[in-house]
């Protein structure tokens, strides 16, 4: 179902989810993940009202932290493997790009079945572009499958490539840059806490060095 205002999304989640000021209290797990999990989610996407969509975020977000599902950055692990303190094993990262909430069942449903260790999700900037999925849809999607499977423990969210516009950078090197800044501030909010800025379509091959070839990354950098 798809609620298409708050009074109809309050009737839904009444006696499944209890509001207890900034947080949510589950009154019902069994029936958050057979049924209204996938209506929230739905609404999150579908629902022609801004605020309904906004509303059934909140709550898909709210209620995962209830059952220990949160965003986190993978940067800790990545650091410890770099001082050898973990090893034997790699971290997969999956770009969903299309049937977010179907496809994430079905990675968590393997980690599940496979006792697997951390997995990152990630959507890169052009992947948003066309799919007109904004980082907190792709969360959202991610953190309602994971309900749904019973995954839990953190999720690690990834902006992969986001990536600058080689033209619009020679048109506009201000509003280009401030576009990719403006992506990231909107996907931490999200909950993405590991982002991928890739500025390689400004490397110039046809300079000497590889200083001079990158000048305009080191622009864009600082």
């Amino acid at each position: 179902m798809i609620y298409e205002n708050k009074n109809q999304l309050k009737k839904g989640y009444a006696r499944i989810l209890k509001l207890d000021g900034s947080d949510v209290r589950i009154l019902d797990e069994a029936k958050l993940k057979s049924e209204l999990i996938d209506d929230l989610i739905y609404t999150a996407v579908f629902s022609p009202d801004q605020a309904t969509r906004e509303a059934a975020c909140w709550l898909i977000r709210r209620a995962a932290a209830a059952m220990g599902i949160m965003s986190a950055s993978i940067q800790p692990l990545y650091e410890a493997m770099g001082r050898g303190e973990v090893k034997g094993f790699t971290v997969p990262a999956i770009n969903i790009r299309a049937i977010t909430y179907d496809v994430a069942q079905a990675v968590f449903r393997a980690a599940i079945k496979k006792q697997a260790g951390p997995i990152i999700l990630e959507i890169a900037r052009s992947e948003i572009g066309y799919t007109s999925q904004k980082p907190l849809e792709y969360t959202c999607a991610v953190t309602a499958a994971a309900i749904k499977t019973g995954f839990q423990g953190p999720l690690f969210l990834q902006g992969d490539h986001f990536q600058v516009n080689a033209k619009k950078f020679a048109a506009d090197a201000a509003k280009e840059t401030q576009t990719i800044k403006n992506l990231i501030w909107e996907s931490i909010e999200a909950g993405f806490y590991n982002i991928d800025i890739d500025a390689a379509t400004l490397v110039d091959l046809t300079k000497a060095t590889v200083k001079e070839q990158q000048k305009t990354n080191y622009t864009l950098a600082a």
